[in-house]
């Protein structure tokens, strides 16, 4: 038995869900939250399997524009962003990467992250040390 499309009830669904343009880490947080509803839900009617496309496609473009960090992000950049991740502060990292005045140097990108605090700082944080690097 083939379903068919029934735009009043994809109408219904949107007027429920209300998607739109993600432009916050909270939207995109409450866009994902629906898509793993609507993922495990069986027998999904073609109504919600378009809503389900449509959000993943707005997650997706979200997410490129978010995290894409080779793209528009600067080491600096980046070491801003993930300490804002962490609630970090810059003193939080003295002990990680030297000095509070060499902390506060590589933070207000006065300073170029050298190899190996590009090296301790991928360590630290979990991603790639050349994601640091110039």
């Amino acid at each position: 038995m083939t379903l068919i499309f029934n735009p009043d009830k994809y109408t219904e669904l949107l007027s429920q869900y209300q998607p739109k343009i993600i432009r916050t880490e909270a939207e995109n947080e409450k866009a994902l939250a629906i898509v793993e509803e609507l993922m495990h839900r069986r027998d999904r009617t073609p109504e919600e399997d378009e809503l389900y496309e449509l959000l993943i496609a707005l997650i997706e473009k979200f997410e490129q524009e978010y995290y894409a960090p080779g793209v528009t992000a600067t080491p600096n950049s980046l070491l801003l962003f993930l300490m804002e991740q962490r609630s970090l502060k810059p003193a939080d990292l003295v002990g990680i990467v030297g000095s509070e005045e060499g902390v506060y140097a590589l933070v207000n990108g006065e300073r170029e992250i050298g190899k190996e605090q590009a090296v301790i700082l991928g360590s630290f944080f979990y991603v790639e040390p050349s994601l640091f690097a110039n």
